[in-house]
């Protein structure tokens, strides 16, 4: 009898929506959660819009589905959840109706309900899946124009292929399982690398030595302490690195290599159950890919080994040059060997810094007001094996700075690539894991960025972006890192560069800014119990420029990972030509310029941004359901300055238009106010 060969290239809407009967994709327990973040899911929608513009009748590959039939009309999936995942995330965001066939979570309860109320939401949520439900929406709202949203639902729908392979019912799915682990899949680039650096190590202790690094690195989501519990590297309580070199590292034998698939999902299965008996939030959401972990960690040793003779400017912290980086270093090196020794025993260190010295984003975490979801702490284990995260600082202010430096400089360089400020942060840490130094270090290279970078015109592009090796030219000097030279710049300098009329100023001007507001609070007010007609607390909210809002504000802001898009406190909608500007409409140039610009997160910009600065002052500023949205004390100030004209002008002390409570010299004084802040080393 002649067998049907079981691969099948199949549209989106054959997916999901094609079938006599509803089918149902289930992600077994094996899989691990849904990952794709924001740039992910924005890049695939980029790339389809891309491929929908150049040729509407042209397929558009988006790569593979592994299933095993479970039941007439059941699917597990095997291979490719997280696209498949995304792929309904995008379909549900379009608001596509007739999606017969399902996808759910066998034994993720959270996960199932969440993604079968999309896109209602209930108390309990998998926020992986809700946050990337919110980036596509936001990612199709800027990317698809409302006129041809319609003909891209069609041409998403039929024109986006997956090849489907389904694993006929007869076969035995262990031994699939196994074939799949031993050959049949194809290799990643990040595998690709790792045999080009491994082959170069003859001795097979050694080579398994490296393997065992390079697996237990790869978990981008654990502490590596628990990946690769070793008291010879990290110290009797696992919380130091103590070696030196790669030979120092424990000896792994190696293995016969007939670990099966299924042997591992028994692992993998086991050590869930042992992680629900660790401490809380040893799992977390990375800042930061294993590939292009890997790129850092490329640069770092070849900046460490060759100094000054480094072409680090020809070096390229993107991924997708991941295979070109690596064979240009190892064509350039004599002594393989030793150089793949010396880039295992980086790696284990890299990886140690990133985990115990770096952000995370705690996994699954609710942002509220008052609830920071940023963590930064390092792994410490006592005698017995218990295991807990400590602040990686027991100075609770400077362990708050930390966080507050950190996460600014995540939330302003958020996507996975070209992460300069992490490699800098690596590169001072290999040297000195002290932790004023520490705090010192991200100062500097905070102030750096900002003076040496965003008002510097040389670096910046025609539309106020850093220009390629902006940061490298900045901050390496002779193969060093230097971010105690800042040239100190001005708010004239600011201004030219932002001039009014401008609204090209990048995000991280508004982090560092609210940086600044932070960091005043904490010099002047924090851990001093004030009252409101306490001179210093009146100084400050006179530096401000508005009237006493309380401190709860600076106590709970921190840089929420949803503050991305920039929005006019007086609104574009409103405005008019500059010629019919008047006391009761501002002129387009006006309202584009720093003193009217705040952030705020993607969601509350798409319902409010036309709103006129009362409403918007009615809605934010007690709000208590999405605090998140304004948590950006920038803002927070505009919103009480507002509120202050708006009692003013009911009291009759000063006489303006109804919707002026708002208005161009409130923007020129709040800008000059933001910049004598920025402007102003404490």
């Amino acid at each position: 009898m002649e067998k049907t060969l079981p691969l099948e290239e199949r549209s989106i809407y054959q997916i999901y929506m094609d079938g006599r009967e509803p089918m149902m994709y289930q992600i077994p327990i094996y899989q691990r959660n849904y990952a794709w973040e924001d740039d992910e899911i924005t890049a695939l929608i980029k790339d389809v819009h891309d491929s929908f513009n150049k040729d509407k009748n042209a397929p558009y590959y988006i790569g593979t589905l592994v299933t095993y039939k479970r039941g007439d009309f059941e699917f597990e999936v095997i291979d490719g959840q997280q696209r498949l995942t995304t792929i309904y995330l995008i379909l549900k965001a379009m608001n596509i109706d007739g999606l017969s066939n399902k996808l759910t979570y066998s034994t993720r309860k959270v996960s199932a309900e969440t993604i079968k109320n999309l896109p209602n939401f209930g108390e309990e949520v998998d926020w992986s899946i809700k946050n990337g439900f919110s980036y596509a929406q936001k990612a199709i709202n800027a990317i698809v124009s409302e006129n041809e949203l319609k003909e891209f639902e069609q041409y998403f729908l039929h024109n986006v292929r997956i090849i489907h392979y389904s694993v006929p019912k007869d076969v035995d799915l262990n031994h699939y399982f196994e074939v799949m682990n031993s050959r049949g899949e194809q290799l990643e680039k990040h595998e690709i690398v790792k045999s080009n650096i491994g082959q170069y190590l003859k001795d097979t202790v050694e080579l398994a030595t490296f393997s065992r690094i390079w697996e237990a690195c790869s978990e981008m989501n654990v502490y590596i302490q628990h990946a690769f519990p070793d008291t010879t590297v990290f110290g009797n309580n696992l919380d130091n690195f103590t070696i030196k070199k790669f030979d120092d590292i424990p000896k792994q034998e190696p293995s016969d290599g007939k670990d099966t698939i299924l042997n591992f999902l028994h692992k993998t299965i086991e050590k869930m159950d042992e992680n629900i008996n660790l401490v809380q939030n040893e799992t977390f959401q990375p800042i930061i890919d294993f590939p292009n972990f890997l790129l850092i960690v490329l640069k770092l040793t070849l900046l460490k080994k060759e100094g000054a003779g480094f072409k680090y400017l020809d070096f390229s912290l993107d991924d997708k040059e991941l295979l070109n980086e690596y064979a240009k270093a190892l064509n350039n090196i004599s002594d393989k060997e030793s150089f793949a020794k010396l880039f295992g025993f980086n790696l284990l260190k890299a990886k140690y810094l990133l985990d115990n010295f770096m952000v995370h984003h705690v996994a699954s975490a609710k942002e509220q007001a008052g609830d920071n979801p940023w963590q930064l702490q390092c792994y410490y284990q006592e005698k017995k094996n218990k295991k807990y995260l400590r602040n990686l600082s027991s100075d609770i202010y400077i362990q708050q700075e930390l966080v507050q430096l950190l996460s600014m400089f995540e939330v302003s360089f958020s996507a996975k690539q070209r992460k300069n400020y992490l490699f800098y942060c690596l590169v001072h840490l290999f040297d000195d894991r002290d932790i004023n130094d520490y705090l010192l270090f991200l100062q500097g290279l905070a102030k750096k960025y900002f003076y040496n970078v965003y008002l510097n015109k040389d670096c910046l592009t025609e539309r106020n972006q850093p220009a390629p090796n902006a940061f490298d030219n900045a901050i390496i000097q002779d193969g060093n890192l230097n971010v105690n030279s800042i040239t100190i710049g001005n708010s004239e300098i600011f201004e030219n560069i932002y001039r009014q009329g401008s609204s090209n100023i990048p995000l991280f001007v508004f982090n560092y800014t609210d940086y600044r507001l932070w960091k005043m609070y904490a010099e002047v007010l924090k851990g001093n119990k004030t009252r409101k007609d306490d001179a210093s607390r009146k100084l400050f909210f006179g530096k401000l420029g508005c009237s006493d809002f309380e401190l709860d504000t600076f106590k709970n802001f921190y840089f929420s990972r949803t503050r991305k898009s920039l929005e006019h406190y007086y609104p574009q909608s409103k405005s008019v030509k500059d010629e019919n500007a008047s006391e009761c409409a501002l002129g387009i140039s006006q309202i584009n310029c720093f003193g009217n610009f705040a952030m705020i997160g993607a969601e509350a910009n798409s319902s409010g941004s036309n709103w006129d600065p009362k409403t918007k002052l009615d809605h934010y500023i007690d709000s208590k359901s999405d605090p998140v949205s304004v948590a950006s004390l920038k803002f927070k100030i505009m919103m009480q300055m507002c509120q202050d004209n708006q009692k003013a002008m009911l009291s009759g002390v000063i006489d303006r238009a109804k919707g002026m409570e708002w208005n161009y010299n409130d923007i020129q004084i709040h800008q000059k106010n933001m910049l004598s802040i920025l402007f102003c080393e404490y």
